[in-house]
């Protein structure tokens, strides 16, 4: 018994570190899926929500606007357009 407890215990420690270390900084992975011909690195305007809510950002992409809601660095978000969004007129893009 305790050498199955012996051989468990460390067996768990690693899974939980090597778990924990591998699911941070997803916002600052580069984007691997698709080749990529330019980036748009102009502020965005960003709305803070109250804690342990979303926060949402808002961007034009041409003549829509581009809306992305995320929550600190979790593992889920979304994304919402607007197209033809009069506040986008004149970025034709």
């Amino acid at each position: 018994m305790r050498t199955r407890l012996a051989v468990a215990l460390p067996l768990a420690a690693a899974t939980i570190v090597v778990t924990a270390t591998g699911c941070s900084q997803k916002a600052q992975e580069p984007g691997r899926d698709a080749p990529v011909t330019s980036h748009d690195d102009k502020p965005a305007r960003v709305i803070n929500m109250p804690d342990g809510f979303s926060n949402v950002s808002a961007k034009c992409d041409g003549p829509n606007m581009v809306y992305v809601v995320y929550h600190s660095d979790a593992d889920y978000g979304s994304i919402a357009v607007a197209p033809n969004d009069p506040r986008c007129a004149g970025n034709a893009g």
